[in-house]
């Protein structure tokens, strides 16, 4: 069993009546990368800044390494820290601006050029080192502020919307790198993100938080497979949801038990399914219901289509169905927009919530 290197008791936030965070409960292992994902305004960020030491709890412990921090200043916790402003010095060189750090402990300049030089190696950018932030693209200049962060041999890691400020075709190679580097240098990172996609492929744990509150912790693959809330499979990935049976002469329940339990705790009950787990069937098959092309999307990997029902057929809480298809099933069954098709749940693929 992995070492816990982070622990989060009951840890509170309070400004005023406004409550920022709500008895959280966290911990984290030593060597993994951790995604604190959210929406604005859920509370990731004051718990980033209350593990850095640079927020107090108003109440709760912070323990690292089993050592209760919570009275510690930043400077007494190790940590490295990285920005989604960068936060370079726009007049010293690459390797003044990460040298910066070793100077203010006063090691030897032999030692210091050794430090510079090897960190430079590890994040590709040793030709740029007499270069000025303003002359390297955002993706460098990204990687020159984790250089700087790292080459302080941190304890940890916590990196604050790293990627947030680089286009998409920046921001998918630099968050390979830093994925890379972390998992080479084994070193334990926390980063905060409402990017579901950056979460899903750099996380080993993600912890979804919402209204100051941690809804679900888990991989990528549990969090997104078995969501235990509606939030939770609406926030992360694309579903659908509705209520009841989509045909009267199909019953496409498959849990009977969670189902009667969850009505008979709230009266309400949501269905839910991912657009990747439809199929298309023959018409009448077990469990299938008819639907009307109503829109038609390239999304590069595949199709999705918009779904409507056909008048035999109740309605959904929400406008339109949406199902993946890939490329060739697509062009092989000639589909287009106005088609009347039968289609099905994946068996085991439905979700089922208490309505939120």
């Amino acid at each position: 069993m992995s070492e816990i290197f982070l622990d989060l008791k009951h840890i509170k936030k309070k400004y005023g009546s406004f409550t920022a965070l709500s008895d959280i409960n966290l911990q984290i292992k030593k060597g993994e990368l951790v995604c604190l994902l959210g929406p604005s305004g859920c509370g990731k960020t004051t718990l980033l800044r209350i593990i850095a030491g640079l927020e107090k709890p108003t109440d709760g412990e912070v323990y690292i390494n089993g050592n209760n921090v919570t009275s510690y200043p930043p400077s007494r916790r190790n940590f490295g820290i990285v920005f989604q402003s960068y936060a370079l010095f726009p007049n010293m060189t690459v390797y003044e601006n990460i040298a910066f750090g070793l100077k203010n402990k006063h090691l030897p300049k032999s030692e210091i050029d050794k430090k510079v030089k090897e960190i430079l190696e590890q994040v590709n950018l040793s030709s740029q080192i007499k270069k000025y932030p303003m002359q390297l693209s955002g993706g460098q200049q990204q990687r020159i502020a984790l250089a700087r962060a790292l080459v302080m041999s941190p304890d940890f890691l916590l990196l604050d919307e790293p990627l947030s400020a680089l286009d998409a075709k920046v921001r998918e190679k630099v968050r390979k790198e830093i994925r890379s580097l972390q998992q080479k240098l084994g070193i334990t990172t926390i980063m905060v993100t409402h990017d579901q996609e950056e979460a899903l492929t750099m996380a080993d744990t993600i912890v979804v938080m919402n209204n100051a509150c941690v809804m679900q912790q888990g991989s990528p693959t549990d969090v997104y497979d078995n969501p235990t809330s509606s939030f939770v499979a609406d926030f992360i990935g694309s579903i659908n949801f509705f209520k009841g049976n989509l045909s009267k002469n199909a019953n496409i329940t498959t849990d009977k038990q969670l189902e009667e339990k969850l009505l008979k705790k709230s009266g309400n009950l949501l269905k839910a399914c991912r657009p990747e787990d439809i199929e298309i069937v023959e018409e009448r098959s077990l469990n299938s219901f008819n639907v009307q092309i109503h829109n038609i999307e390239f999304h590069g990997y595949g199709y999705r289509l918009w779904l409507s029902l056909t008048e035999d057929e109740m309605s959904l809480n929400n406008e339109y169905l949406s199902f993946d298809i890939s490329t060739e099933e697509f062009f092989k069954r000639s589909l287009s927009a106005g088609d009347i098709i039968s289609i099905r749940f994946k068996r085991g693929k439905l979700h089922y919530f208490e309505e939120e």
